[in-house]
């Protein structure tokens, strides 16, 4: 009968192409490794690997990564399923959301279900929009947070509250890009956020890869045009603090100005001016995705529910 941990290990070893690597890895002895590959290569009756200077895959090698990732993937569901149908007194939870957005969100959330379940373990992935996009995709997690549309393919999506991204826009910059009207611009600006008329500000960006970021850039491209970007980070708060203290524009998201001390505890000649876009672009809902193709356990459906009861 075919080894589980055998096809792990293999994986390991086919993705790294490198014995010593994989070993280091999955934290056994290279000798060990080697054991296991060959074990399953008797097996099997096949060579999986031409041991040369990088390994490479045979062609029996290529087609058993493949049906391994299969294998395995059917293993952890059916095992998810059973220990669902037996009792639900154990379990595991996997969450993806951003790190800004779990401070936020989770202290709302996870004592109330931790109360309730406290036998689940759970575990969470803090990244931007790519990085959980890509664990959501490979069963890394169980669900992500965020806001849609998540750039995943069989994505069921539960809507949680609404959300919108706001334009954040210092006094500073304006009356240094505009010395002579900045007055007229900030009433301009209340009664329509158009990014045409602060084209030639300075602003402050996400890097790729958060969502915040592709609306941005869906925006310029709308208005067609190519923002002066003087710099770019992977903390939003970073960002907020920089463009409070003057340095460019940014955008943000509504539901984490409550919070902020930024709004609360700046001189008030301090706080930047906040705009709304009249745009379907930056008007959207949080919400909760998870794969279609999946077991949906007990434990991420009443995370759900309790996601829902709390936001």
């Amino acid at each position: 009968m075919m080894n589980f941990l055998n096809l792990e290990y293999f994986l390991i070893a086919a993705d790294e192409l490198n014995f010593t690597k994989a070993a280091k890895k999955l934290y056994i002895s290279q000798q060990s490794l080697s054991t296991h590959i060959s074990n399953l290569e008797k097996e099997l009756g096949v060579t999986l690997f031409h041991r040369t200077t990088p390994l490479t895959l045979t062609y029996a090698g290529k087609a058993l990564v493949r049906r391994s990732r299969q294998l395995l993937y059917l293993k952890d569901e059916t095992i998810k399923e059973l220990s669902d149908i037996k009792d639900f007194t154990t379990g595991e939870l996997s969450i993806g959301i951003s790190h800004t957005r779990g401070r936020t969100l989770l202290p709302e959330i996870l004592p109330k279900y931790r109360q309730q379940f406290p036998n689940i373990e759970l575990h969470l992935l803090e990244g931007n929009s790519k990085e959980l996009d890509h664990a959501l995709i490979h069963g890394t997690i169980d669900l992500i947070i965020g806001m849609p549309p998540f750039v995943v393919e069989n994505v069921e999506t539960v809507p949680l509250c609404e959300e919108e991204i706001l334009m954040i826009v210092p006094e500073q910059v304006l009356q240094e890009t505009f010395p002579n009207n900045h007055e007229r611009l900030k009433e301009q600006l209340a009664q329509k956020m158009d990014l045409e008329l602060i084209k030639d500000c300075p602003f402050l960006m996400m890097k790729s890869g958060n969502r915040i970021r592709t609306i941005a850039n869906n925006l310029f491209e709308a208005a067609q045009i190519t923002p002066n970007i003087i710099l770019e980070t992977e903390n939003i708060e970073t960002l907020l603090a920089l463009s409070a203290g003057g340095m460019g524009i940014t955008f943000y998201s509504k539901m984490f100005i409550s919070n902020n001390s930024i709004f609360q505890n700046y001189p008030k000649d301090r706080i930047p001016h906040v705009y709304s876009f009249d745009n379907d672009m930056t008007h959207n809902s949080l919400a909760i995705g998870y794969h279609k193709g999946r077991f949906l356990t007990t434990a991420t459906r009443e995370f759900i529910r309790i996601a829902k009861e709390s936001i």
